[in-house]
């Protein structure tokens, strides 16, 4: 029976894996459809440009930082500058990201 666990878990992870991949593809199609109709363009004009949007990196494929990212890295850099360690590390940190 245990044996039959690990590769139920390997499954369930990798179809999971594939639904967040398909999603993103979703939100390109999608962004992609609009902005083609936005344009009002058909025909092989429609399929033209629909074939270039998709087969483009969306921008937010590039290694892009969300504001969260971004407090975190600040406060770290900012405690690393100060010389923090151990729970006086822990404690600025979370006064930090806690902050605005």
């Amino acid at each position: 029976m245990k044996m039959l666990r690990i590769p139920l878990l390997m499954i369930g992870l990798l179809l999971c894996s594939q639904g967040f991949a398909a999603t993103a593809q979703q939100n390109k199609m999608t962004t992609c459809n609009a902005e083609a109709t936005t344009k009002t363009l058909k025909g092989d004009e429609r399929k033209a440009f629909m074939k270039t949007c998709l087969s483009a990196p969306a921008a937010n494929d590039a290694k892009t930082v969300t504001p969260q990212q971004q407090k975190m890295k600040d406060c770290n850099a900012s405690a690393k500058t100060k010389a923090l360690a151990g729970d006086a590390r822990k404690a600025y940190m979370s006064t930090c990201l806690k902050g605005n």
